[in-house]
């Protein structure tokens, strides 16, 4: 139907454990859209957040890995592909929910090609894909 869409997100989401595990706040800062960066509220300060979460917890491993939803626009030959993935991601200490929205592909919006939210939760939240997309790093309530 669309591809390998599937490859492709569980790619980026371990790019994104990657990074988060080895603490590498450019590779992070480069998965996201240049529009993800000027739309955020408080990147630095996330990133900050999400970094100080996961030191110590030992290693990331992915699991329940899920392509939720695959949707691409096309107008006047342009085009843009929006995938939606969610994975449960276990540490030594605990288990979060990761939520990501990414554009591989973005002709329509060039500034927004990669990765547009990553939504880190410490349980199943209850909202929509809408309610998610949300620019930049977001993370658990404190």
């Amino acid at each position: 139907m669309f591809g390998n869409e599937d490859k492709v997100a569980e790619k980026r989401m371990k790019q994104v454990v990657q990074a988060i595990e080895n603490q590498d706040r450019n590779a992070l800062k480069a998965m996201f859209s240049k529009q993800a960066l000027d739309e955020a509220d408080d990147f630095e300060e996330s990133m900050d957040y999400l970094f100080e979460l996961f030191q110590g917890q030992g290693k990331m491993k992915i699991i329940n890995f899920d392509l939720g939803v695959v949707s691409e626009s096309i107008e006047y030959g342009k085009r843009a592909k929006e995938v939606k993935s969610a994975c449960d991601v276990i540490t030594d200490d605990q288990g979060y929910v990761f939520f990501l929205i990414d554009y591989p592909v973005n002709t329509l919006e060039p500034d927004n090609v990669g990765l547009y939210t990553l939504r880190i939760t410490d349980s199943e939240e209850d909202l929509s894909w809408q309610e998610r997309k949300l620019p930049g790093i977001y993370k658990p309530d404190e």
